[in-house]
């Protein structure tokens, strides 16, 4: 396994390191602007499947998919309101309507995670705790069995964000599916609902 620790952003080549281990097929546990996930590219369904056995969860239940911009997510085939294209980048995981399914979507709040989606493409992206387990704020509280399954791992140190609040923009009106960071959440009613 690749391992880096950084202080602060990762370099461009630790960058290009990481994306070079993501583009082959690889899981990696990287913090994001709200915990640690793990991350595979949203296309290779081998990486996905490898995410899904390793979080031991059933094809019923899809993951989240980051970009580095509402682009990226519409080239998958994803249908973007306006009014998130406003608000993004953003703690905010939006499910959103794709081709005959819904798929939930998110463009992270961290210059340099959206460089590394430039370079990789949208990521599948999923706490890195088990159901029923705290969120993983720091790469030391990984599952030994989670760090021996994985590629690479940045560690950035301690995460105190809260995970991202999600909002169902499917329906006639915005349904908080669940509430993140309780100051964004009252953000967001007062002005997502008036937008779409």
């Amino acid at each position: 396994m690749k391992r880096w620790r950084v202080d602060g952003e990762p370099s461009a080549d630790v960058l290009d390191e990481i994306a070079d281990v993501l583009r082959a097929g690889g899981v990696a546990l990287l913090p994001t602007d709200t915990i640690y996930g793990l991350h595979a590219v949203a296309t290779n369904e081998r990486a996905v499947a490898r995410i899904r056995s390793m979080k031991e969860r059933g094809d019923d239940k899809p993951f989240v998919v980051i970009a580095s911009s509402a682009d990226q997510l519409e080239d998958l085939g994803a249908t973007i309101p306006d009014a998130l294209q406003r608000i993004w980048p953003a703690p905010l995981t939006a499910i959103v309507a794709s081709d005959a399914k819904t798929i939930a979507v998110r463009v992270p709040d961290l210059v340099w995670l959206c460089a590394l989606l430039d370079r990789t493409g949208p990521l599948v992206s999923t706490s890195a705790n088990r159901s029923g387990e705290p969120p993983i704020t720091t790469p030391e509280m990984l599952a030994d069995d989670l760090l021996e399954a994985l590629d690479a791992l940045l560690d950035a140190g301690p995460r105190e964000g809260q995970p991202s609040t999600i909002v169902d923009v499917t329906g006639d009106e915005p349904r908080i599916v669940r509430e993140g960071d309780p100051a964004f959440a009252q953000f967001l009613r007062k002005t997502l609902w008036k937008a779409l």
